[in-house]
């Protein structure tokens, strides 16, 4: 069993910056990627950014040159760097844990985080 305990959501300005981390305790196979979806409202969550155990790193469009995803495999811990917020980027975001790419991919996690609120203000 994977947990993930999340931190580092809150209240910015548009243009301002957030750092969200996610620390995970449990099998280090659980958590070959690790990565961060958001969801707003009733909406579907959507990806983030992701990345492998080898660093390799993924990014939805949206969040492309403004996030930067990193990871500490010693603390098995996952950092999302958000610069030059927006308003759309205003959502709950959920740290989460997979075995492989595919599982990622298709929502197959070892484990979710609780969520962290991220608001960005005009």
């Amino acid at each position: 069993q994977v947990q993930l305990v999340e931190s580092g959501g809150g209240l910015v300005q548009a243009g301002g910056s957030l750092r969200l981390s996610c620390a995970a305790s449990g099998s280090i196979f659980s958590t070959i990627v690790m990565g961060w979806y958001r969801q707003v409202g009733g909406k579907q969550r959507e990806m983030v950014a992701d990345i492998l155990r080898s660093g390799v790193t993924n990014y939805a469009d949206s969040v492309k040159g403004r996030f930067t995803i990193s990871r500490d495999n010693v603390k098995n811990t996952v950092y999302l760097q958000m610069n030059s917020l927006k308003r759309e980027d205003t959502a709950v975001y959920y740290c989460a844990a997979a075995r492989s790419r595919s599982d990622y991919v298709t929502g197959k996690m070892s484990s979710w985080g609780q969520g962290t609120q991220v608001t960005v203000s005009s």
